[in-house]
């Protein structure tokens, strides 16, 4: 691996750990700092490892920029940062699903895989239900169908011979997104946050490697 991209690798890890004990001891200008750091830490590992030498690396880093935007609107606190980031990740997932059909997918593993993904996103609305604010309830639906599909296409890319580099991501991915809607909308005691983030980049820089096993698509 190239050491540029190994260093903003570390740059990533290292500044989401500083975002982790920001957010634990209530600093929020470093934790808003540390988050964007991060950010473009897996969007330099996903340009260092070719992102722009292919058609599935280009719609991918598509994705990458709109997370990364996702996590500047949710620096901010209100209503409306929330549903700023919501419509970014939204428009994230949806590259990523664009990217792994480009990259190739097996429609018969996503059939399988389409089952038990449906029945876990099922559990989850039903948890997040009574804690979701009505003009809230279609977005965070439509979030966690959209999320879910994006696991289930990529359980598809591993049919057709693709990386587990982007399963891995995507499941890392939408995991820490429990952890988002544990913060944001059920409220609970414990700081879902502190593992919720190391998942996020961890999903994150594994999504952007996987571009340098697929320069071919």
């Amino acid at each position: 691996m190239d050491n540029r991209i190994k260093t903003a690798a570390i740059v990533t890890g290292a500044s989401a750990f500083v975002l982790v004990e920001a957010s634990l001891a209530n600093m929020h200008l470093f934790g808003a700092i540390a988050k964007i750091v991060a950010s473009c830490g897996f969007l330099s590992v996903a340009y260092l490892s070719g992102a722009l030498q292919s058609r599935y690396g280009k719609v991918l880093l598509l994705g990458l920029v709109l997370s990364f935007l996702g996590d500047a609107f949710l620096i901010g606190e209100s209503r409306q940062a929330f549903l700023a980031g919501l419509a970014a990740f939204l428009l994230a997932h949806i590259a990523y699903i664009a990217s792994f059909f480009i990259r190739g997918v097996n429609l018969r593993w996503m059939g399988i895989a389409a089952i038990p993904v449906i029945a876990i996103a099922l559990a989850v609305s039903a948890w997040l239900a009574p804690h979701t604010p009505a003009e809230l309830a279609l977005p965070v639906k439509l979030y966690i169908a959209v999320i879910s599909g994006m696991v289930i296409a990529a359980v598809g890319t591993r049919g057709k011979g693709g990386t587990v580099l982007i399963l891995v991501g995507a499941v890392l991915f939408f995991l820490s997104d429990l952890s988002v809607a544990s913060l944001r909308l059920v409220q609970t005691n414990f700081p879902m946050y502190v593992w919720g983030l190391p998942l996020y980049y961890a999903g994150q820089l594994c999504l952007a490697l996987s571009v340098s096993q697929s320069r071919s698509h």
